[in-house]
């Protein structure tokens, strides 16, 4: 899925999730809005390490960098020459094993805010999951 997608779909569940949990403070609610649009955004950096593993360089981020513009608008090119259907797997487990390891700190730290970062993710990974099976 792309990133205007994921933006979109992210602030979608953030707004639901403020709504949904004990976010008292307008403030609060405001910051966890922009939080979870960054997140269901900024998770896909994962991808670049991913393809750094399979690729063995820094091509892809490299070639990013350079071209922002390329970056956003011809993603489905931004990963060339690497083996997707690998890549898919992995950037799933991937988003999976840091999504944990965060909700898992947050847990310790504010619950709240736990609940709300796996509920951003969660969305973000379907979503993913429905593109990747071509049923959205």
């Amino acid at each position: 899925m792309k990133s205007p997608e994921h933006a979109t779909l992210g602030a979608i569940a953030s707004l639901l999730l403020v709504v949904a949990l004990p976010v008292s403070i307008p403030l609060e609610a405001a910051v966890l809005v922009g939080y979870g649009l960054l997140l269901s955004v900024f998770i896909d950096l994962d991808h670049f390490v991913l393809a750094r593993v399979h690729a063995g360089d820094w091509s892809h981020l490299r070639r990013c960098v350079t071209d922002p513009v390329f970056a956003f608008t011809e993603q489905e090119r931004v990963f060339e020459g690497v083996d997707t259907r690998s890549l898919e797997v992995h950037r799933l487990l991937s988003h999976m094993v840091l999504g944990g390891a965060l909700v898992a700190a947050l847990a310790l730290v504010a619950p709240v805010y736990a609940l709300f970062t796996a509920g951003v993710l969660y969305v973000h990974v379907v979503a993913d999951l429905l593109r990747d099976g071509k049923i959205a």
